[in-house]
């Protein structure tokens, strides 16, 4: 595949949250959330239970444009960082990624704590948070 070629990603459900419209992380957080899975979907859970940690993908379907340089939060007394340093909704592929916590699963339903997205937000992949994978090094003994 060439670089700038289309990628076709399809939800796979969507969120349903407080929140119509952004707030800080650390409010939108505090509140639960529903992951609404596709009902064509709904064997692809098995094997998540209450209490399981995954990841979160979903579409920030509702930011307009990017910038390859800005200020972390908008806040100006912060030294400019590029895109890719930031957790910015404003990127050049606008893709959110939470860890959350599964509070309780009713059949394509997945109750959550800790998601950071908008009601409404197409879901694009859900993924078991693994140590070795998602925080590579801190799962791994130290070398004495």
């Amino acid at each position: 595949m060439s670089e700038g070629a289309a990628i076709m990603l399809s939800p796979i459900g969507h969120v349903e949250s407080h929140f119509e419209e952004s707030a800080p992380v650390e409010e939108m957080r505090q509140y639960p959330s529903r992951l609404v899975v596709r009902q064509d979907l709904v064997a692809g859970l098995d094997g998540l239970a209450e209490g399981d940690r995954v990841l979160v993908l979903y579409h920030f379907d509702r930011a307009d444009g990017y910038l390859l340089r800005r200020h972390p939060r908008g806040d100006v007394s912060r030294p400019v960082r590029g895109v890719f340093a930031l957790r910015s909704q404003y990127r050049p592929n606008p893709i959110g990624a939470t860890v959350v916590r599964i509070e309780s699963i009713e059949d394509n339903v997945l109750y959550v704590t800790g998601l950071d997205a908008l009601n409404c937000t197409p879901l694009l992949d859900i993924k078991p948070y693994e140590e070795v994978f998602d925080a590579p090094g801190e799962a791994e003994p130290a070398i004495p």
